[in-house]
């Protein structure tokens, strides 16, 4: 990619840029974008949304929150990057940001869970292929037949 990719914590004003990326990756309705990033917006939890830039335009963007009842572990709840800006580095360079942000703030642990379904196969290569293992499967989690699939890394 010639254009420098840039990754920083998530503003307000990002909320209208982050709507289509959602949309377009069919990763949950936009419409629960605002209540999600409240709580981050407002500093009123620790969570850690950032996202993704390339010339000030934003292509992507990942959330986590501390995981309840631990000391030090994460669960990264999402991350998308546009359709036409895939494939690019934009997801490995916000796991790394997010990795480096979560080592700062002395996090131990960084999970993430998808699902097992053949159409999920790529999410699976691509935590697999930025170190995490793949720790557990639990069966029908989400629906009868489709498994829950937990990668673990740490920090």
């Amino acid at each position: 990619m010639t254009n420098l990719i840039n990754v920083r914590p998530m503003l307000r004003t990002d909320l209208p840029a982050i709507a289509p990326v959602l949309e377009a990756t069919g990763l949950f309705p936009s419409a629960m974008l605002a209540d999600m990033a409240a709580p981050f917006l407002d500093d009123a939890a620790p969570h850690i949304w950032l996202v993704a830039t390339i010339g000030g335009r934003l292509c992507g963007f990942a959330y986590c929150e501390p995981e309840r009842a631990t000391q030090g572990t994460f669960n990264l709840l999402a991350i998308a990057v546009a359709p036409g800006d895939q494939g690019q580095g934009m997801g490995s360079t916000l796991v790394a940001s997010l990795e480096a942000r979560l080592r700062t703030d002395a996090a131990r642990v960084l999970i993430v869970e998808t699902s097992a379904l053949d159409e999920y196969a790529d999410s699976r290569a691509f935590y697999l292929a930025r170190g995490f293992s793949e720790e557990a499967r639990i069966r029908d989690f989400y629906d009868e037949g489709e498994h829950k699939v937990v990668f673990w890394k740490h920090l």
